[in-house]
């Protein structure tokens, strides 16, 4: 057994299972177990614009660059790379892609606070963004990228610098699960989290960085879009939302007891047009949060709890290993 491994807390004894992992809970062994998954994870090159040794190819052009070859052109290419020779003999535009001594860094910006366990079906929010950041993870120690982290409840923060391989993954594990212990249900959560985590995140992101970004983003203020703004200028930024059923739809008429981590209250939801206002009102929201990130050119996936969102992050990432131009960022909008 590796030091890394020593250092990965012990687990809860139970049976709680669900499909590849815990309901509930951050459980050691399910992250682990991940390994298997990201095998296949299509963490495919885009454009990088970081600036150590690595095997990726960039759009841009600077010191120490070899040509690769031409490809059509795309939307956001720049124009002092097209390949005017090979536009002329085809009639169609195309543009140079080079070679160049670059390496991509992974930042995983993880949201662990007390709010976030929660779900009425399905798996907690704090659990699936755990287990999509290790997914990820191993996906970057697999093809060689470096792994930074920063993790944080409403009460505490904690930061990775980037590290290669497994003992970072593991490192990265290990703060999961402990953070995830000492998370206090039912605590009130202290104001404006989100934004002080944003800001540390833009002091330790370098330029060129992916970052992936797990939360439910509630509250999302306009200073914090200011920041995700920023951060979306120079790095790749996939935003990962999650939402439990009841915060998209009442459920049939009637009176539920309601508790949120911190208060009980009772719903009621035997007015129909209140379900039809309640609906619309959760469709508004993501379909703002879709065209902001649209604008911003981030990648935007939002995540029921109820769904398997290691399969759905699998399917996803193929479909953003694309180059990306300012303004022509991708997003998927889901009822």
């Amino acid at each position: 057994m590796s030091s890394a491994d020593e250092d990965l807390p012990r687990e809860p004894v139970g049976n709680d299972p669900v499909p590849g992992g815990w309901a509930t809970r951050i459980v050691v062994s399910s992250l682990l177990a991940l390994r298997t998954a990201a095998l296949g994870l299509p963490m495919a090159p885009d454009r990088v614009r970081s600036g150590t040794s690595g095997p990726y190819l960039s759009i841009f052009k600077g010191r120490g660059v070899e040509f690769a070859e031409s490809r059509p052109y795309q939307a956001g290419d720049e124009v002092r790379h097209m390949d005017w020779r090979v536009t002329a003999r085809t009639g169609k535009p195309h543009t140079k892609l080079f070679h160049e001594d670059r390496e991509r860094t992974i930042l995983l910006w993880v949201d662990l606070r007390p709010s976030l366990f929660f779900a009425t079906r399905g798996t907690y929010k704090a659990v699936l963004a755990a287990r999509c950041a290790a997914l990820v993870a191993w996906g970057a120690a697999l093809q060689g990228d470096r792994l930074g982290g920063l993790l944080f409840t409403d009460r505490q923060h904690w930061e990775m610098a980037p590290l290669r391989g497994d003992h970072g993954v593991l490192h990265l594990i290990g703060q999961l699960a402990q953070i995830a212990e000492s998370t206090q249900a039912g605590a009130p959560e202290e104001e404006a989290v989100l934004e002080a985590a944003l800001v540390r995140l833009r002091r330790v992101a370098r330029p060129g960085s992916r970052i992936f970004l797990f939360s439910d983003f509630s509250p999302l203020g306009e200073r914090d879009k200011l920041h995700l703004a920023q951060l979306a200028r120079r790095n790749d930024l996939l935003l990962i939302s999650f939402y439990d059923p009841l915060e998209r739809t009442l459920p049939p008429p009637g009176c539920y007891p309601v508790r949120d981590g911190q208060r009980t209250f009772l719903l009621e939801s035997h007015s129909a047009s209140k379900r039809r206002q309640y609906q619309e009102q959760f469709q508004q929201r993501q379909q703002a949060l879709a065209r902001f990130c649209h604008l911003q050119g981030i990648f935007f996936l939002p995540c029921s709890t109820e769904e398997d969102a290691v399969a759905l992050l699998q399917r996803t990432l193929g479909m953003h290993a694309r180059p990306k131009g300012h303004g022509h960022g991708q997003h998927r909008s889901r009822p």
